[in-house]
């Protein structure tokens, strides 16, 4: 059985390079089209694997060429695919994303397949769960399939990590189950109440999510790093400043290095710096899983830092 699951989404992204984004009624010539891989849990499920997690991939894709393709595409990044169902007369989930040429992205998802991960089939595979190191989900499938494998984590010593995106408010029952979490200034506020602008904000929403029962908080904060907070102490975990191309993948890539970090038995701290190299390469490259990078990629960069 593989140390790190992930549960979580798959999409095609159809993506399209603009000088800005549209406002209403406005038509913009755009270029670059191209349908790539993407989806939050299939990036971090493809950066984990990249980066040399021992990773199964819990998910569902639909009966169109890109279901057929992808699950092929997952097997040769190194995954365990058993647990990949595919849904018949039902297409892949998408992702409509605008890139702007300052590097910032426009999303609009269609759920499609990903709806399919329901309870009942994260119940199939709760073998995987239970005998898994740690548990990384998203919030693109059925929440019902997401609490039900964090129960199933929690009984059996699974650490949970949730990386709450895209921003939802959650049950106070699921975040009770979560052991890390990962949400960005925005979906951090949606939990909390708290607007995270600074440190000092970040460690007022912490806290909130600690006295839910969360030990560990990450609050990603872009180009300023991570506010890491355990054992009610804080601090900025600062990242690398690069020129960002497209910023599509860099939580997803940020969150499955990440682990891949506590996995191989680094520290907390040094496992962020591992992931915010993933990331920083990531935002200097064009889509989702053609961004994501080797893990030779990553040490090199983070040692000419």
């Amino acid at each position: 059985m593989s140390q790190l699951i992930v549960l979580g989404s798959v999409n095609a992204d159809h993506v399209l390079q603009v000088p800005s984004f549209p406002r209403p009624g406005e038509t913009l010539h755009g270029h670059n089209y191209q349908v790539i891989p993407g989806g939050k849990g299939a990036n971090q499920a493809v950066a984990a694997a990249r980066l040399g997690g021992d990773i199964g991939f819990i998910a569902c894709v639909g009966d169109d060429s890109f279901g057929q393709n992808i699950r092929q595409t997952f097997t040769n990044d190194g995954m365990d695919i058993s647990a990949v169902h595919m849904i018949e007369n039902t297409p892949t989930g998408i992702a409509m994303i605008q890139v702007s040429d300052c590097g910032e992205n426009s999303i609009c998802i269609a759920a499609e397949a990903n709806n399919a991960l329901t309870a009942e089939i994260v119940e199939q595979h709760s073998a995987m769960i239970e005998q898994a190191e740690y548990l990384l989900m998203q919030l693109e499938t059925p929440l019902a399939g997401i609490e039900l494998a964090a129960s199933i984590a929690k009984v059996h010593g699974t650490q949970v990590v949730l990386n709450p995106a895209p921003a939802r408010s959650l049950p106070d029952a699921l975040l009770a189950m979560v052991d890390i979490i990962t949400p960005n200034e925005t979906e951090a506020e949606v939990l909390t109440g708290v607007a995270v602008t600074d440190a000092d904000s970040a460690a007022k929403a912490a806290q909130v999510l600690h006295d839910k029962g969360i030990a560990t908080v990450m609050i990603t904060l872009g180009a300023k790093g991570v506010y890491l907070s355990e054992q009610d102490t804080g601090k900025i975990i600062p990242g690398f400043k690069v020129k960002a191309t497209d910023t599509t993948a860099a939580g997803d890539t940020f969150n499955g290095a990440f682990v891949t970090g506590l996995l191989e038995g680094k520290a907390i701290e040094n496992a962020i710096v591992f992931a915010h190299g993933a990331a920083a390469i990531s935002v200097t490259r064009f889509g989702a899983q053609t961004s994501i990078p080797s893990r030779d990629e990553v040490e090199q960069f983070i040692a000419a830092q």
